[in-house]
């Protein structure tokens, strides 16, 4: 899948981002402005079980990202110049943002962010491994890509409380692992999410319960290895 404009923009960092601002034009009073939306499943919500079980799909989906989709434009209503950016220029220019929607923002655009990549990121009939360049840069950096899934599951496993546990591109066009509290998003710092796993209970509560070494573990047969190293060479692409 790729990109959008307003994507792209958001990815490429603060300067293209500013530039787009000072050139859009002002949104008209009255004017239909451009809100966020909940992108549907791009499957079944049965179609990753047993991994994932058709109610967490509902719920997750329906109810969790929902809200937050729901939460984030109703805070966004009385800010109109800030109205149909990507989301990710929002996350990335943060603390640009008035200081009363900052935290809004921050949990419910960034929960509107990682669900959206998170659906993407899995595919029924989905694990194995990574194949071109993105399987190069794992074996490169992690030593294989056994020792790269053993180091996600670790710092998934420590992390305490909910978050997200990410494969992320630095700045400088490397591959790390990383975590974040809550619904931080890794584009608040400067990185370039490329494959996240939700470490929030509702994730895997109702199959796993409280053994969420089991549920990481069997996250991987349902990883889109093809989506998620398309979306690797886009990101290098933009980092270039």
């Amino acid at each position: 899948m790729r990109l959008t404009r307003r994507q792209t923009l958001g990815l490429l960092g603060v300067s293209a981002a500013t530039l787009w601002l000072r050139s859009r034009p002002a949104v008209a009073a009255g004017e239909p402005s451009e809100i966020y939306t909940l992108p549907p499943l791009p499957y079944d919500y049965d179609a990753l079980e047993p991994v994932i079980d058709a109610e967490t799909m509902r719920l997750h989906h329906d109810k969790h990202h929902a809200a937050y989709v729901n939460t984030l434009n109703k805070a966004l209503t009385p800010y109109r110049q800030w109205h149909g950016l990507a989301i990710e220029t929002l996350l990335r220019h943060l603390h640009q943002l008035p200081t009363a929607i900052q935290s809004t923002v921050r949990n419910h655009g960034g929960g509107h962010a990682n669900h959206s990549l998170f659906w993407q990121s899995m595919a029924p009939n989905g694990g194995g491994e990574p194949a071109g360049d993105l399987a190069i840069a794992i074996e490169n950096t992690f030593g294989s890509f056994p020792e790269f899934q053993a180091q996600f599951q670790q710092a998934g496993l420590r992390h305490f409380g909910s978050g997200w546990v990410w494969l992320v591109l630095t700045p400088q066009g490397n591959l790390t692992i990383t975590t974040t509290l809550n619904q931080d998003s890794p584009l608040m710092q400067g990185q370039v999410p490329i494959l996240g796993n939700d470490l929030w209970e509702h994730a895997y509560y109702l199959t796993y319960r409280n053994r969420r070494d089991q549920y990481l573990e069997a996250w991987w047969q349902v990883v889109n290895w093809p989506w998620v190293s398309d979306r690797y060479a886009q990101m290098r692409e933009l980092l270039a």
